[in-house]
């Protein structure tokens, strides 16, 4: 019963060494009494006993590396420190096993050595600018260096780019003055804009002015000449009117008798808001002067009146 119960562990122990399942995440080395035979994908295979053996095993599967925090010299002498992550995965297993001892390791090295050599190249400001470029110059020197040990790089991802207390300290302050500035520029500005807005406002307002005394005058100018047309218009019209009211029987009297009212009343009023009494010398002889000028008028109609007479009589004279 002994001998059988090791018998069954021998047999199970043959088949555990012929027999491998590789999963679908890795590849298997293998080697023949240590010299390589072969990288067995994934799934089921046959291996020799005591011949064959898993020498190393790659995960296929793209890997995630952290690299630690290091201390960086920019291009402009700022202290920085600089952490990532790399991105890789084995493509050749046999390159990964024996053409290098730890590529993860080396990976994360490299990564190191390539980052603080980039970022030598710039200053501190690309730095944080200029990220996305940075990566892909780390990238293309990593996966250029790594191409010898079987692995792909696939990017390279800078996590966080920390200055040094004093820096920050500089920063702040110039980013405080930067804010300063850009508020004194923003006041300027907005002083300038009211400026102008208020110089185009009274310039405008004094536009505006201009015209409204400039339409004033022309309409003043307007309504001046209409009064005087309208004014010369009614004094034609009147003396019209006198004309034709002279030429009438006893339009002259009319004349006279206006004439004496207007000379009597003008009189009436100088006397009445003189402060010195004026009393004129001739003023008993104001009634006759006024009938001898209505003698002179009678006298001067009655003439005119037998001329015709005459004139008429002769030229009847001559036709008899």
């Amino acid at each position: 019963m002994f001998v059988f119960t090791i018998f069954v562990l021998f047999v199970f122990f043959i088949l555990y060494k012929l027999l491998l399942i590789v999963p679908m995440r890795e590849v298997n080395v293998i080697e023949r009494l240590g010299k390589f035979r072969a990288v067995l994908k994934p799934g089921f295979h046959f291996l020799i006993p005591f011949f064959d053996r898993v020498a190393y095993k790659h995960e296929i599967r793209e890997q995630v590396l952290d690299v630690p925090p290091q201390s960086c010299i920019s291009k402009d002498n700022t202290q920085l420190e600089v952490d990532g992550l790399v991105y890789l995965k084995v493509m050749d297993g046999k390159l990964a096993s024996y053409g290098i001892e730890n590529y993860r390791l080396a990976a994360v090295n490299l990564a190191q050595t390539t980052m603080r050599s980039e970022i030598g190249k710039l200053s501190l400001s690309q730095t944080f600018s200029e990220r996305d470029s940075l990566n892909e110059s780390i990238v293309r020197e990593i996966d250029k260096a790594s191409d010898p040990w079987g692995i792909k790089v696939l990017r390279y991802e800078i996590k966080n780019i920390t200055p040094s207390r004093k820096v920050i300290h500089t920063l702040e302050k110039q980013m405080e003055a930067e804010r300063s500035k850009r508020a004194e520029i923003t006041l300027a500005n907005a002083e300038k804009a009211a400026m102008i807005n208020l110089s185009q406002g009274e310039r405008q307002e004094a536009i505006n002015i201009s015209e409204g005394q400039k339409q004033k005058r022309i309409n003043e100018a307007k309504g001046t000449a209409q009064q005087i047309s309208i004014i010369a218009k009614a004094k034609a019209e009147g003396m019209e009117l006198v004309s034709t009211a002279l030429a009438l029987d006893g339009g002259n009297e009319a004349m006279n008798m206006q004439l004496k009212e207007q000379f009597i009343g003008q009189v009436g009023k100088i006397l009445n808001e003189a402060e010195i009494s004026v009393v004129p010398a001739e003023m008993a002889k104001l009634e006759g002067f006024f009938e001898g000028m209505e003698q002179v008028t009678h006298a001067v109609s009655s003439g005119s009146t037998g001329s015709n007479s005459l004139n008429s009589n002769q030229m009847k004279g001559g036709r008899s």
